[in-house]
C-alpha cells in the first residue's frame, strides 16, 4: 500500500552525490520517493554528475518531479547545461527543473578552477542558457516539444536572489535561517516583477532534516553538520546577516586555530540550529515544515542526514515517515 504524504503542498527530497551512494542507490532512493508519494526528487552536484543522475532518474520513474538542486555553473558550458536540460525534459516528459549555482571559492580552487566575479557569472551564465533552450525550442516549433524547463538559482544572500529575480523562476536557497526568507524572496519577486507583471515565481528551500526519536540525538547531528558548513564563507555571511556574527566570528576563529569538526559543533549556537533545520519525530518535523512554508517556501526540500544510522537507511526512513498517516 502506498503512504502518500499529507500535505495539500508539494514537498521534495534531495539526494548528493557527495555521498559514496551509487547510480542505482540514487535511482532506488528516488523510486521509494515516488512510491510513497513525495512531489519531487532533487539531485545535489559534488563528486558526480547531476544532470545525468536526473536523467537516470526521469528514465527509471513516472510522476515524480525531477531537478538538480544545485547544479555548478563552473562544470559545464551554459551550450551544453542547455543541450543537457533538454535531454532531461524529454526523458522526463515535462517533469524536470534545474538549479544552478556557483559552488565555494576554495573548493572549486583545489581542483584547479578560479571562480571569478561569481555573481557576475551566474547572470550571464543562466542568460546564456535560457537563450540557448529558446533557440532549440524555435527551431522545433512545429514539432511536440515539452515546455521549457524552469530555471532556478541558488540564492542565499540578498544580492544573489535580486539576480535570481532578473533571470529565473525561482530560488534554490540552502541553510537559509527562516527568519531570513521573507526578505530574501521579497528582493527576488520585486526583481521578476520588474521582468514581466504576474511572472510565477517560487521558493525552493532544502533543509538540513534529522529524524530520530532521541531530540538530544537529533540535535547533536545536526550540530556537527552545521559545523562543516561553518568553515565555508557563504553559508557564514548569510548567518552572520541573520544575527549570529559573534558565534560565527569565534566559530571562524576557532577553525584557524585547528579545532577539529567536533570541537567547532559545541560552538554552534541552538538558536542557528532552530533557524535552518528540521529535526526529531516525524510529527514534529511536519510541524516545522509548515512554519517555512509560512515564511514563503513553496516546496520544502529535505535534504536527510543520518543520526545513527547509514545515510540511506536513514533516507528511506525519513521517507516513510515523513509521509506516514
Amino acid at each position: 500500500m502506498v503512504l502518500a504524504h499529507t500535505h495539500d503542498k508539494p514537498l521534495g527530497i534531495v539526494l548528493s552525490t557527495v555521498t559514496d551512494s551509487s547510480l542505482n542507490t540514487l535511482i532506488a532512493l528516488a523510486q521509494r520517493a515516488e512510491h510513497y508519494g513525495l512531489d519531487s526528487v532533487y539531485i545535489n552536484e559534488g563528486r558526480g554528475d547531476a544532470i545525468g543522475t536526473c536523467v537516470a532518474i526521469a528514465l527509471s520513474t513516472s510522476k515524480i518531479n525531477i531537478g538538480t538542486n544545485i547544479a555548478n555553473i563552473y562544470f559545464r558550458t551554459p551550450y551544453l547545461a542547455a543541450q543537457s536540460i533538454n535531454m532531461l525534459a524529454e526523458a522526463s516528459k515535462g517533469r524536470a527543473k534545474s538549479g544552478f549555482g556557483i559552488s565555494h571559492r576554495e573548493i572549486l580552487r583545489s581542483i584547479g578552477i578560479e571562480m571569478g566575479d561569481a555573481r557576475s557569472r551566474l547572470e550571464t551564465y543562466i542568460k546564456d542558457v535560457k537563450t540557448h533552450l529558446r533557440t532549440r525550442q524555435e527551431k522545433n516549433a512545429k514539432k511536440e516539444e515539452t515546455p521549457l524547463t524552469p530555471i532556478f538559482a541558488a540564492a542565499n544572500t540578498i544580492e544573489s536572489a535580486k539576480i535570481a529575480g532578473k533571470v529565473t523562476d525561482g530560488i534554490m536557497p540552502y541553510l537559509s535561517p527562516i527568519s531570513s526568507l521573507p526578505l530574501l524572496l521579497s528582493s527576488a519577486v520585486s526583481e521578476a516583477k520588474k521582468t514581466g507583471p504576474g511572472k510565477s515565481f517560487k521558493c525552493v528551500l532544502s533543509i538540513p532534516t534529522f529524524f530520530c526519536e532521541n531530540e538530544e540525538d537529533a540535535i547533536s547531528a545536526a550540530k556537527y553538520n552545521l559545523a562543516f558548513f561553518a568553515n565555508l564563507p557563504n553559508y557564514r555571511r548569510q548567518w552572520r546577516r541573520a544575527g549570529f556574527a559573534e558565534d560565527i566570528d569565534r566559530i571562524k576563529e576557532k577553525y584557524h586555530m585547528g579545532a577539529s569538526r567536533r570541537e567547532i559543533a559545541r560552538l554552534i549556537p541552538m538558536d542557528l540550529v532552530e533557524e535552518v533545520c528540521v529535526y526529531g519525530k516525524s510529527i514534529d518535523c511536519r510541524k516545522k515544515l509548515e512554519a517555512f512554508r509560512a515564511q514563503g517556501v513553496d516546496e520544502p526540500v529535505l535534504a536527510i542526514s543520518p543520526v545513527s544510522e547509514d545515510r540511506n537507511q536513514a533516507t528511506l526512513r525519513g521517507i516513510a515517515g515523513i509521509s506516514a498517516r
